[in-house]
């Protein structure tokens, strides 16, 4: 279905004042709550269970003193957070959420709030195109053999039995692995060596529906969306894998020898959200106690603060124990400001075009031909011409005619288009419902046209029946043709495979946009990656639609969104530890963000859908290469001071800060950060007036070697780098460099954001950085 467009304007709300509506009106005075303290500080003398249940007691002493009712507690409590992530999730009256918010030691209490999975559900084949340049065998090689890499999905389950996750030649389970294969109430579901653990939280979930059934307890993947990302991060290699015959080739995820784990947080929408804070940082919590290397989150909710986030709460400590975390930037564009998952230490992917076409196309009896895309089984023939009809023509008397423009089932009279072909607007309902729609009214093919916003995105969908997906001025171009036509004739060519297409990529409409609401110095997303049309694994459970009337089964599935286009870049990162074990998360997304490339295969700027040059608040550093990610010779590095201070310039305390890290002694810098100087891969100065300065840190990861700066200036901005040569003697050396951004006159003044680049190089590598900047108010 259509990802509805949400409210763009930052969620800075105080936790207590905005309760989440339930569904049922029995629990209208209450909601559930998680309740968030830090980190834990376990002492190395306590055994693990030990800990836990002194962690437990310790949450349950907690809500007792604020509700000085033991019975209260024992019912109110539903998730004890007892391995990483200090605190517990609670169901509570608001006034009782208010008294806890007030406790010493409590750093916040977080609504129970909902996100979506950052799909467009009506669906692609995994395929990271070679950028050109091959690395080292050996680096290939030991990638390969990668098998002691742990990448782990949040997301809605994995289906076992799928292809892609076959154990053949793989060795022994990895003996850091500490995790379980869940499946007390499904004896079918099992884990081997490739699929090393699988659990489910739905714990929240229930407090908002009501007790589930016993499908609900199982990490088995009834909806199909976590079973392909997971493949698409780390599937195995799977020959012959297509969808209907087309992409018809070996299927293999990013990091196909990598083990993998699934955590299933989302079930079925209940008021439109999927997935619940408490058991998303369940689940961060449990992986980050199971071992695992990298973490896959394909979904999102509104921005919030970062520590009323239970996604940033999760992957703020999963990044504090080594574990990469990568997240999807959200399904809402083309509209600016709506990237979601903006916290500095997540790796945020937008998603783009890949270089492979489905093409089907409308043939006119005017020899008119207006190619799209599809995934259907079969096309109309061309002995035969059918009458070609707009559905707004094809609407019943009692129709609204915004609803029979859309397609909506049962808006389209079976008198007008039975035997036609109708042509369906864009927009709301699932693009594969509105062939449903024309089939039920006896049409016998449809043409689904863009709106506006989704420009040149046309995506190859499994629709029901003959039918093709084209662009909006190709749909300008038939509507106007039908109204000055009386009887257009026409027919549908059946569906091909084309590969090497051009321009390629390109970003996709849905694609989230920056700037980052929440912080605009951070740039958000980081990167892109293919999202669109994308073929990997399948559940058995549902049709390649997920429509309830698809009874189709497909073992792939062609899937498009930003939540495709994250497990690209987990598996990505899941190779990098392979290959670096001793890089951290940020010099990993360093080296992904620094060797993007913002040329399409034609040699031009990226464009976005409507083929106007993209921005970086489209792609961030650019289509991701891993080829280059191997081996990026320098990186911007980060550790968790870093983030801390970072958390201090936005106004937390020592004190609060030091729950958050209790391992180590930390409190804020007496000067405290310039955000802007966080030492990101890209930098991005929001109010610029008259000039700036930013400092950044370079580590040398490569060989030794001398590197220049090279710099795309943005429009009216004149910038200095300096130094602008550095010499690096060995690896692990580290160099500091300040860039000055200066307004070059009024005239170049400019209300808007202008863009450009800082480019390192010793000849060999190409460290690019973006740099994003906004004139301020003010006036010189």
């Amino acid at each position: 279905m259509e990802i509805a467009r949400r409210n763009t304007a930052p969620l800075l709300l105080a936790f207590f004042l905005f309760p989440l509506l339930l569904p049922r009106s029995v629990f209208a005075a209450k909601q559930a709550y998680v309740v968030y303290l830090g980190e834990h500080s376990h002492s190395s003398e306590l055994s693990p269970l030990e800990a836990s249940k002194r962690a437990t007691e310790s949450h349950y002493e907690l809500l007792g003193s604020v509700l000085e009712d033991n019975e209260k507690v024992q019912d109110a409590i539903f998730y004890s957070y007892t391995h990483h992530i200090n605190g517990f999730a609670a169901y509570l009256e608001v006034e009782e959420a208010m008294k806890v918010s007030e406790y010493p030691g409590v750093l916040s209490v977080i609504p129970n709030r909902g996100y979506t999975l950052h799909t467009t559900h009506s669906w692609e084949f995994l395929g990271l195109e070679r950028d050109g340049r091959v690395p080292k065998q050996s680096l290939w090689r030991k990638a390969r053999f990668g098998e002691d890499t742990i990448i782990a999905n949040l997301d809605t389950g994995v289906w076992p039995e799928a292809q892609s996750f076959k154990d053949d030649d793989l060795g022994p389970i990895p003996s850091k692995w500490k995790g379980i294969c869940q499946n007390d109430f499904d004896e079918s579901f099992s884990c081997n060596r490739k699929l090393i653990g699988a659990r489910y939280f739905n714990k929240a979930y229930e407090v908002m529906v009501g007790p589930l059934n016993a499908t609900f307890r199982s990490p088995r993947d009834y909806d199909g969306h976590g079973t392909h990302t997971l493949s698409t991060a780390a599937g195995g290699a799977v020959p012959g894998a297509n969808i209907f015959g087309y992409g018809n080739g070996t299927a293999k995820g990013g990091s196909p020898r990598a083990r993998v784990a699934a955590y299933k947080v989302c079930w079925p929408p209940v008021n439109g959200s999927e997935c619940f804070d408490a058991d998303i940082v369940a689940a961060f919590d449990a992986a980050i106690e199971d071992g695992v290397d990298v973490i896959s989150v394909s979904l999102g909710g509104d921005p919030v603060d970062y520590f009323r986030d239970g996604l940033a709460i999760g992957s703020f400590h999963a990044v504090r124990k080594g574990i990469t975390v990568a997240c999807s930037a959200g399904n809402s564009g083309p509209q600016l400001a709506t990237v979601s998952n903006l916290s500095p230490w997540m790796l945020t992917v937008g998603a783009s075009t890949m270089n492979r076409q489905f093409p089907s196309s409308l043939i006119l009896d005017n020899n008119k031909r207006i190619q799209g895309e599809s995934l259907s089984p079969k096309g109309l023939p061309g002995n035969n011409a059918y009458p070609v009809i707009s559905s707004r023509e094809a609407k019943y008397a009692n129709a609204s005619e915004d609803k029979a423009r859309l397609c909506y089932l049962g808006s389209l009279d079976p008198v007008k288009a039975t035997g036609k072909i109708v042509v369906c607007l864009r927009g709301i309902t699932a693009r594969v419902e509105k062939g449903e729609a024309v089939l039920q009214a006896g049409g016998v093919g449809m043409v689904l046209a863009n709106d506006a916003n989704n420009g040149n995105e046309i995506l190859a969908d499994a629709h029901v029946l003959p039918a093709t997906h084209i662009t909006y001025s190709d749909g300008l171009t038939l509507f106007s043709y039908l109204e000055s036509n009386e009887s257009p004739l026409g027919y549908i060519t059946s569906p091909k495979t084309e590969l090497g297409t051009k321009p390629a990529p390109f970003m996709a409409a849905f694609s989230s946009l920056g700037p980052n609401t929440i912080t605009p110095e951070i740039l958000k997303p980081d990167i892109t990656a293919p999202g669109v049309s994308v073929i990997a694994a399948y559940s058995a459970a549902v049709g390649p639609t997920n429509l309830d009337f698809d009874t189709r089964r497909v073992a792939f599935n062609s899937v498009s969104g930003t939540s495709m286009s994250c497990p690209h870049v987990s598996g990505i990162a899941g190779l990098l530890k392979t290959l670096h074990p001793d890089w951290s998360p940020a010099a990993i997304k360093s080296a992904i963000m620094t060797t993007a490339r913002t040329r399409d295969n034609m040699e031009e700027p990226v464009l976005n859908s409507s083929f106007v040059k993209a921005t970086p608040f489209a792609y961030g550093s650019g289509h991701v290469r891993p080829n280059r990610a191997m081996d990026p010779g320098l990186v911007y590095d980060l550790t968790t001071t870093d983030y801390l201070d970072f958390l201090c310039a936005l106004g937390y305390n020592s004190t609060q800060l030091a729950m958050f890290s209790k391992e180590e002694a930390y409190s804020c810098p007496p000067t405290p950060l310039r955000i802007e100087d966080l030492n990101y891969p890209s930098i991005t100065v929001p109010e610029l007036s008259v000039s700036a300065t930013v400092t950044r840190v370079v580590k040398n990861v490569g060989s030794p070697g001398t590197y220049v700066a090279r710099v795309i200036e943005p429009s009216g901005v004149a910038v200095a780098v300096n130094p602008a040569r550095l010499a690096f003697g060995k690896v692990g050396e580290e160099k500091k460099f300040e860039v000055t951004m200066k307004a070059k006159d009024r005239i170049s003044w400019n209300s808007d954001y202008v863009f450009g680049a800082l480019i390192w190089s010793d000849g060999k590598h190409h460290v690019r950085t973006p740099l994003v900047v906004k004139f301020s108010s003010w006036k010189p």
